[in-house]
């Protein structure tokens, strides 16, 4: 979350001014390695928990998707 924006991949610049980081790992069919959220300030309510993570989730079924495309060609 940036300037009250969820986000994804932040750049540096971006990262430094994030109010909360979160990072989602996750299998192919849509299980959690690693979820690990930070408020890095206040705290943060359980809705934004949640927007983050369907953030994430939508980030990597994308990836997957591109890294299937390239092995298969």
């Amino acid at each position: 979350m940036v300037g009250g924006t969820p986000l994804l991949d932040l750049c540096y610049a971006e990262d430094s001014k994030a109010e909360v980081d979160c990072n989602v790992v996750m299998t192919a069919d849509g299980r959690f390695i690693e979820v690990q959220g930070t408020a890095e300030g206040e705290p943060f309510p359980r809705p934004v928990l949640d927007t983050l993570l369907a953030l994430a989730e939508k980030g990597v079924r994308e990836l997957m998707v591109m890294q299937r495309a390239a092995l298969a060609s």
